[in-house]
């Protein structure tokens, strides 16, 4: 029966040890960054692509392997997949949950990019993560984003600051970016936006980084929106995931014509078991 949900007690407990470590993390705190059981702890230089990952799609996959080859071609770099903690409304209910998608990631990662960690953080901006893992990781000496074309778009854009080349100073002090192509815009437009007068002083930080245009227009939220047609843009595990869970589809209706929200049953039965308390032994 879908509705039913069924954990081992290996899988339990490794939950349990994941969502201590999400609410370890404040976000009103200073930058804090942890490491996802399994993961190794970064040193040297580190390749961290931060995303919600909701759901994990083919193109963050093919991304992650891009940046393993590039890792492999330079410096002994180390690989990680990062999601940032929020403070969710309370009048909203985050689907699916964090911990759910930190788990998933894991699994999908070991069999897809294998040696690639996951790490934690209690901030969103790139600044703040930086600051993050040269604070909790001091053996961390390099750091790259992994990031796409749109995301540099806005890293460049002053619209987003008061003082735009301040803050841009500030972050490319601790960090450097491998650009991504999305859509049309590939290594030849990164070039063109780096080398404009205002974000010349910036090109050294900014690298390109390729992948296969089939993958330059998959999109999470066209996933989470319309998830039975781009089943196809993710990979087996999340769509097993998807199917199980129905973590992206709205109640079911059944023929009485009540509903039935399997994804908000299994949020219920997964705080119970992980709140319940040991058997005592006798």
């Amino acid at each position: 029966m879908q509705g039913v949900v069924h954990f081992s007690e290996r899988m339990l407990q490794h939950f349990k040890r994941v969502q201590a470590l999400i609410d370890q993390l404040d976000p009103e705190g200073e930058p804090e960054a942890l490491t996802v059981p399994g993961s190794a702890r970064p040193h040297d230089a580190v390749i961290v692509f931060t995303g919600s990952f909701n759901p994990p799609t083919t193109a963050h996959i093919a991304m992650l392997q891009e940046a393993r080859r590039y890792a492999r071609q330079h410096e002994p770099m180390h690989l990680y997949a990062a999601m940032s903690k929020h403070t969710v409304d309370k009048e909203s209910v985050e689907r699916p949950l964090l911990l759910d998608r930190i788990v998933l990631l894991q699994k999908l990662l070991r069999r897809r990019v294998p040696d690639t960690g996951i790490l934690l953080f209690n901030r969103g901006l790139y600044v703040d993560q930086a600051e993050a893992v040269q604070r909790s990781f001091p053996e961390v000496k390099r750091i790259f984003f992994l990031i796409g074309f749109d995301k540099i778009v806005q890293i460049l854009d002053p619209h987003y600051y008061q003082d735009r080349d301040a803050a841009l100073r500030d972050l490319f002090q601790q960090a450097e970016l491998l650009v991504a192509p999305r859509g049309n815009d590939g290594e030849q437009e990164l070039e063109e936006l780096i080398q404009q007068p205002q974000n010349r002083q910036f090109a050294r930080y900014i690298h390109p980084l390729p992948l296969n245009r089939a993958y330059r227009d998959i999109s999470s939220s066209q996933v989470r929106q319309r998830a039975n047609r781009y089943q196809h843009e993710v990979p087996q595990e999340v769509q097993r995931f998807m199917r199980i869970t129905r973590a992206y589809e709205p109640p079911l209706r059944q023929a009485d014509g009540s509903e039935t929200d399997y994804y908000g049953e299994r949020m219920k039965s997964l705080a119970a078991l992980m709140h319940r308390q040991p058997a005592s032994r006798r």
